[in-house]
């Protein structure tokens, strides 16, 4: 049995294996392998195209037992996953694992599949919907896996993750294998989590409803890593896949949140020129984005690139001149992709570019400032954004961990108590993001700053900012909503939690 952050986990565990645990944020870091590719090479005017996916899954000679992969640029309008996996469950095919980059609502068929044996292992970097509720219950033969989005790029890259088939979802493709996710009407923009994929696997597959002669314009994943192409009549709804816009928040409990954390972005010191920044695209960190964008231009700063998945609201602050270039690994919104299209300054990043540990550079690494959400903290400062506050799996690190461990400045913004329930705990349900990685948890009742940043809180009592101890802010959330009640789980896991470098930072037991 290992003790990891407080943690009992076992040394190994069944289905998954040795148990490499978590030892601290860079505690892995240094030369590093990357696997050799297996490939077949192709001879001047071989075909790509396969007429229909069933002839593509005869050349492909799919198997029990293999590993097969999807990306999640299409979220909750992919078609794409279900249709490969009706396929080859009707063509008998078990004990497959599905490595897909996040599993969404819309995947729900994925469970009766789970149920049948058809697939018994899933490796993810966020899973939500029924997925979520079956893995909890146990459903899953193996424990799930849960990563990062660069520890994922990370894991293949390395072999620690081996795909045998990657089926790539493909807004356009060309009939050589060229693919882009900016045309089509199922057009998503970058497919920045879909690289890794494409380069590893064994074999790779386009997937398209936009078929285009030879050569496709522009380029996001290059022929030269694609084995075939199949055109279908739909690989996603486009209601599913992006929002007409992002919108920021009106609450104003979440606006007076997002006010405090611009004025502790400020009294940090860091928005200078040069300056980078990231944020999520929910209504709360896109306030903090526009009171940022307030100080910015009242202080004449110009920095140097926002990053992450991108919003309208990013876009307008790279049109006004406040950012001179964005990092894009996803698209949240239209606007988003047609920037992404049209602007040679709103720039392409995969997965591995932007959050793997064990490259020679990631974005996260050059990131000041990085606004973070929660489910639940503890009085450590460990974040879990993976179950909610009664266990069951609801989301996943996806950037969570990769940009906290890079940003000069981490800021998790969240309400102190959410339905009743206080958000800061003595030890959070599962851990995502490591406490030794957040600088500071902003909420409307108060600001807690992580002991370790003793600079920090220095500047911080300069202002007239409500600053409180993390376990102030504990307390004065139990006046209010009482001492929660401890979730009893079974001793089975469930879910294992990788930290971004492949070690074990948490697992996820079976509610009772």
């Amino acid at each position: 049995m290992k003790h990891i952050l407080s943690r009992e986990i076992p040394d190994y565990i069944e289905g998954y294996g040795s148990v490499k645990p978590f030892q601290g944020t860079f505690s892995d870091i240094g030369a590093k392998t990357r696997t050799a590719v297996k490939l077949t090479s192709v001879m001047p005017n071989q075909q790509k195209v396969i007429l229909n996916l069933e002839e593509a899954l005869d050349k492909l000679n799919i198997m029990d037992g293999m590993t097969v992969s999807f990306h999640h640029h299409l979220r909750n309008g992919d078609f794409v996953l279900n249709k490969v996996l009706e396929t080859l469950a009707a063509r008998g095919v078990r004990d497959l694992t599905v490595a897909a980059s996040s599993i969404f609502p819309i995947h729900a068929p994925l469970v009766k599949h789970i149920e049948n044996g058809v697939v018994t292992g899933l490796v993810s970097n966020y899973i939500s919907g029924p997925v979520a509720e079956a893995v909890s219950k146990g459903k899953l033969k193996k424990p799930a896996i849960m990563q990062t989005h660069g520890g994922r790029a990370r894991a293949i890259e390395s072999g620690d993750l081996h795909i045998d088939v990657a089926f790539l979802a493909a807004p356009t493709a060309d009939t050589y294998g060229n693919i882009n996710g900016v045309y089509g009407k199922a057009a998503c923009g970058s497919l920045g989590y879909a690289v890794a994929d494409a380069e590893y696997a064994d074999k790779t597959v386009a997937v398209t409803d936009h078929l285009v002669p030879y050569p496709a314009s522009p380029i996001e994943i290059s022929q030269a890593f694609i084995d075939y192409v199949v055109e279908i009549d739909s690989i996603g709804d486009p209601k599913g896949i992006v929002s007409g816009t992002t919108r920021i928040t009106k609450n104003p409990v979440a606006l007076i949140i997002a006010k405090r954390a611009a004025e502790v972005i400020k009294a940090s010191g860091l928005v200078q020129d040069g300056m980078s920044f990231q944020t999520g695209a929910g209504g709360t960190s896109l306030a903090v984005a526009a009171e940022l964008k307030k100080i910015m231009q009242q202080e004449g700063v110009v920095g140097s690139f926002a990053s992450g998945g991108i919003t309208g609201y990013l876009v307008e602050m790279l049109e006004e001149g406040l950012f001179r270039t964005l990092f894009d690994v996803q698209c949240f919104d239209l606007k988003a992709i047609e920037s992404y299209r049209d602007n040679p300054t709103h720039q392409f990043m995969s997965a591995s570019m932007y959050g793997n540990p064990h490259t020679k550079g990631a974005v996260v690494n050059n990131l000041d400032i990085m606004i973070l959400g929660a489910t639940e903290i503890d009085t450590n400062f460990n974040v879990n954004v993976t179950t909610g506050s009664d266990g069951v799996i609801m989301g996943g690190s996806g950037g969570h961990s990769d940009t906290a461990a890079g940003a000069k400045l981490a800021i998790v913004v969240t309400n102190l108590m959410k339905a009743r329930l206080p958000i800061i705990k003595d030890k959070v349900m599962t851990i995502t993001t490591p406490g030794e990685s957040i600088d500071v948890v902003v909420t409307e009742r108060g600001i807690a700053v992580n002991p370790r940043r003793v600079d920090l809180l220095e500047k911080l009592k300069t202002t007239r900012l409500p600053l409180m101890t993390i376990n102030e802010l504990k307390r004065l959330a139990e006046t209010m909503t009482g001492v929660p009640k401890t979730i009893e789980t079974s001793e089975e896991i469930v879910a294992v939690v990788e930290y971004r470098d492949g070690s074990i930072i948490d697992v996820v037991r079976k509610v009772k």
